[in-house]
């Protein structure tokens, strides 16, 4: 016991045991794995840690938590469908302050203690973590931050650490927007790109994360720009050249994850050519989805055996990195959906395997989604979701009493959960499945 911590009776024993319970509290916060996880870098075509060996980053997105995305929480409508539109409807109903603590109560409580707990379940190690530049930025005040900032981000990256997982942070929405789909928080804006000073905000939003989180070493990376599809690949290329070097400058550090267009990343050239090192690219791949095929076993078979020529799929953009000499991050896929309960869990820990067996992390899209009337089902993107017959409301932002919009956001946090069962069972079992066998 440190000498100033001695036998003591009234208020003073009472100070000793609050400041014991709060050590001891800190302690079991930090651990496990807080102090065992090491830097990360991007050495070539690897993630690798600070000895040089090879790590496999296997993760999922806490999407909808920091941006809201309405068709992960059973609320999509033509009316509303991007959280712009959301905060809106709020200021004009209830008034900024409100607005702000309605917010505040949607993400207490769509991801808390039990959700964190939920993740290594999985056997995952990494997660990806969505946000929209103004949990940072002070929207009233442009280049001033928040008030708070940091609360959730602190949170996120604390809470990962006390279970072993790295955190990409991954800034979903910039300011301006940066293409027209909703999930950049602001839909069929796209100002990111023909308005400097929005680009010159978002390199002073990343210089403030970078300047907080540069020796964190639970920071896997932070991906500069999700799916930045409104604008062409060349200035794609242009500008996130000036965000890294600007972001560099703070952060010696951290992998930069340069983001890929719709198109493809060719119009970077090689990353060290251009002065860019510890760099890994992004894409995100769908096989099943968006006109890619139809969710089962053949899809992801064929694009894990390179297409009918075995030199296409997986193999092409294996060549096309060893040309590059970059690392790569797999920032979005989605093996389980509209797949049989078994054969969903098996495709899913298979595609993490084939992934990590070619040296690229990864992170499934999503970690929760909340449906109305809930139950896993057949078509549902998250690896947890409500139980069965646990129902969620649709509400009417626009009409809805503030008190249901409370009990919504509430709900959240205390529904019922039924985790994928073919998921959990697979990316925990000691046999690895083969359903990408050719029988």
């Amino acid at each position: 016991m440190p000498p100033d911590l001695k036998p003591a009776t009234g208020v003073n024993m009472f100070r000793v045991v609050l400041m014991m319970f709060q050590l001891l509290a800190l302690a079991a916060y930090s651990s496990p794995g807080a102090a065992d996880m090491p830097m990360l870098q991007a050495q070539g075509k690897y993630w690798v840690k600070a000895d040089g060996g090879r790590i496999d980053l296997k993760g999922v997105n806490l999407g909808n938590w920091l941006i809201m995305e309405f068709w992960m929480m059973g609320q999509r409508s033509e009316e509303m469908d991007d959280q712009c539109t959301l905060e809106a409807t709020f200021d004009k109903r209830f008034g900024y302050a409100e607005r702000q603590r309605l917010m505040k109560l949607f993400r207490d409580n769509w991801m808390t203690e039990r959700d964190w707990d939920m993740l290594p379940r999985f056997g995952l190690n990494l997660v990806r973590l969505p946000f929209i530049w103004s949990l940072i930025e002070d929207e009233m005040n442009p280049r001033h931050l928040r008030a708070d900032a940091w609360h959730y981000l602190d949170q996120a990256i604390g809470q990962a650490e006390a279970r072993g997982l790295y955190v990409v942070l991954d800034l979903h929405g910039a300011v301006g927007s940066q293409g027209l789909e909703h999930h950049s928080g602001c839909a069929n804006r796209n100002l990111y790109w023909s308005t400097p000073e929005y680009q010159e905000r978002t390199i002073w939003l990343w210089e403030q994360v970078a300047k907080r989180y540069k020796d964190r070493a639970s920071v896997a990376g932070y991906s500069l720009l999700n799916e930045p599809w409104g604008t062409t690949p060349e200035q794609l290329a242009g500008v996130v050249q000036t965000l890294y070097e600007r972001v560099r400058a703070v952060d010696p550090n951290h992998v930069m994850i340069l983001p890929g267009h719709n198109m493809g990343i060719d119009a970077y050239g090689k990353p060290e050519d251009r002065g860019m090192l510890n760099v890994a690219f992004e894409m995100h791949f769908y096989p099943g989805f968006f006109g890619w095929g139809k969710p089962g076993v053949e899809v992801h078979r064929d694009w894990f055996a390179c297409g009918p020529n075995g030199t296409g799929g997986s193999c092409e953009w294996k060549e096309r990195l060893k040309r590059l000499n970059a690392a790569f991050f797999v920032g979005e896929f989605q093996p389980w959906a509209d797949v049989e309960n078994d054969i969903a869990g098996q495709v899913t820990r298979a595609t993490y395997d084939a992934y990590a067996s070619m040296g690229w992390a990864s992170a499934a899209w999503s970690f929760k989604l909340v449906s109305n009337s809930g139950g896993q089902g057949k078509v549902n993107w998250g690896l947890v979701t409500n139980a069965e017959g646990v129902k969620v409301p649709a509400l009417d932002f626009a009409s809805a009493p503030l008190a249901d919009v409370e009990a919504l956001f509430r709900q959240f946090g205390s529904v019922a959960y039924k985790p994928h069962p073919g998921v959990m069972k697979w990316m925990n079992s000691a046999v690895a499945p083969e359903p990408f066998k050719v029988r």
